[in-house]
């Protein structure tokens, strides 16, 4: 169904991965001791402390200064821009920058997002504007934090240009497009993306599709919302 390719689980999934797709790559700079500085035994040590808040605050903030670090040694390698806004999406989720409570980002996470934004620019740039599928979903949901519609639909774009036609990402590209570009008030390329995506769908989730579709073109009020739970 529409939902289950546009899940919150999808995307819970997707940003798991990449968080420990980070903390692979920083236990390996800090290994060699890149970015520690000292003697006091780097990521191995943050491990066997894993289990606390002050632990895992280190390990996030090794991570992104790593990633830092290595986009001023190589500033044109794109894997390296990348790799820090995966970084930076970690850290705007992690500690004080993101408030459990409300599930919102707060200033400083906003902060971190907004760094993000940079970093995926530089990238895209490096990349020749062939951005891969896991960065441009994180970019996806980094402008729809940030509540950049527009934006989002951008990279929703580049979701749908790097996969085959008609595969589950390519019609959940589609659906994103449609509805942030709803949600951004750009109603005629929502139509664009909602019809692309109509020719793709099931016919079993044709019927939902349409009224999701008719709901978020009339108010983007309740695009947003839906961009919000389920891209």
């Amino acid at each position: 169904m529409l939902f289950d390719l546009r899940s919150k689980s999808r995307r819970n999934t997707v940003r798991v991965v990449y968080i420990l797709l980070a903390l692979v790559m920083v236990s390996g700079l800090l290994l060699v001791g890149v970015g520690t500085g000292n003697n006091s035994g780097g990521i191995l040590n943050a491990f066997s402390n894993g289990s606390s808040n002050s632990g895992q605050n280190s390990e996030i903030e090794q991570q992104t200064n790593a990633a830092i670090k290595a986009t001023k040694k190589h500033p044109d390698s794109a894997a390296a821009w990348s790799k820090l806004v995966q970084a930076r999406w970690t850290a705007a989720g992690n500690g004080t920058n993101y408030d459990t409570t409300t599930n919102t980002f707060t200033r400083s996470g906003k902060q971190q997002l907004n760094l993000a934004v940079t970093a995926w620019e530089k990238y895209v740039s490096l990349a020749n504007q062939k951005p891969d599928l896991g960065t441009s979903l994180l970019a996806g949901d980094i402008y729809q934090a940030l509540g950049q519609w527009g934006n989002a639909g951008g990279a929703w774009q580049y979701v749908i240009q790097t996969q085959a036609a008609g595969s589950s990402d390519t019609i959940r590209g589609y659906e994103c497009l449609a509805l942030n570009s709803f949600a951004a008030k750009q109603t005629s390329k929502g139509e664009l993306a909602a019809a692309a995506a109509t020719k793709l769908l099931p016919k079993v989730d044709l019927a939902e599709w349409k009224t999701t579709v008719s709901s978020a073109k009339s108010s983007a009020t309740d695009a947003q919302q839906y961009v919000t739970s389920d891209c």
